[in-house]
């Protein structure tokens, strides 16, 4: 079977898997709550990479380990309605990432949390601090605001006459805003006009890409969260529609119709985060766990897009890229 189905078939499963089947699963076995917070058309093929780890360090679903899964649609009132639920269900360990996670670290200060993603663990409020976490979570930063700045810089080469740069964030998300700032800084740095566009919803989506049109945007940075995984086949779409060079934080957002994403590599996190699930498992407390910086980072190009864009990626760019799409 070719990966990509399986990859398909294991989201279908997941997401259609009945809660009554999944609360059967016996009782003695240690459970990990799984908190994707997007949907399974996003988060699937993390959640394939995370459960085959586990199994690696020898946690086999059904035999001696269950994994509870719930998906969050980028609404934070998901997340907090399936975090009470896990606190419920009294599961042992609790994986999500970014914004999910907060609402998680609400819910519970007693049960174990990995976030498997997290844009600003420190300024958020997951972690006191990076080498001493302090609590009951622990997990992995994206290091986004380390790598804003070569993302503004990228986007500049692919687009050379690039003088107005929209940048859109969930504005109800504090690592979104700090992310925003920092493209703003980066923006400035190389001379670049920043038009920053807030959004809270997806009814937000369509004004705010009519207000970065009017106003003269060339090229969109997209801040990485729940809301915008939800709605990306839409983002992507209007700013193709705009005629607008797109930078993303993860290589999904680029297979998905965007033209360049540059970021910490989100299967590598997720296998590093069932590492820490199964320290946790052993009886490490979070507390005592380091959250990690990013060691892996991906430059991806979507050829096809930037062709319908009318843009000619230089050569040098594409050289540098771990991966194109064509």
């Amino acid at each position: 079977m070719r990966r990509r189905d399986f990859i398909t078939l294991l989201g279908g499963a997941a997401a259609a898997w009945p809660r009554e089947a999944r609360a059967q699963q016996p009782s003695k076995l240690p459970t990990i709550g799984f908190l994707g917070s997007a949907t399974p058309a996003s988060w699937s093929p993390w959640l394939t990479v995370f459960a085959q780890r586990l199994r690696e360090l020898g946690w086999t679903e059904g035999r001696n380990v269950a994994i509870e899964v719930r998906w969050g649609e980028g609404r934070s009132d998901r997340f907090s309605e399936i975090a009470a639920e896990f606190v419920r269900l009294k599961v042992d360990v609790i994986v999500t990432g970014g914004q999910a996670a907060l609402a998680v670290k609400q819910a519970t200060s007693v049960i174990p949390i990995i976030f498997a993603v997290a844009a600003d663990p420190v300024g958020s409020g997951l972690v006191d601090s990076l080498p001493r976490p302090g609590s009951n979570a622990t997990g992995l930063s994206m290091g986004s605001a380390d790598v804003v700045g070569k993302r503004v810089e990228l986007l500049r080469e692919v687009v050379p006459s690039l003088s107005r740069l929209a940048i859109l964030a969930n504005a109800s998300y504090s690592a979104t805003v700090l992310e925003m700032n920092e493209a703003q800084k980066a923006a400035r740095t190389l001379s670049l006009e920043a038009i920053a566009v807030e959004i809270r919803r997806t009814e937000d989506i369509s004004p705010a890409f009519e207000t970065l049109i009017r106003n003269g945007a060339q090229a969109l940075y997209v801040c990485t969260d729940p809301l915008v995984s939800f709605n990306l086949a839409r983002i992507n779409t209007l700013a193709l529609g705009g005629r607008l060079a797109t930078m993303h934080g993860i290589r999904e957002y680029v297979e998905a119709g965007g033209l360049m994403s540059y970021g910490a590599s989100f299967p590598h996190l997720f296998r590093r985060a069932a590492e820490l699930v199964d320290k946790v498992l052993r009886g490490t407390q979070p507390a005592d766990i380091p959250v990690e910086q990013p060691t892996k980072f991906d430059l991806v190009i979507n050829l096809t897009t930037a062709k319908a864009l009318g843009l000619d990626v230089p050569p040098t760019v594409i050289a540098r890229a771990d991966e194109v799409i064509e």
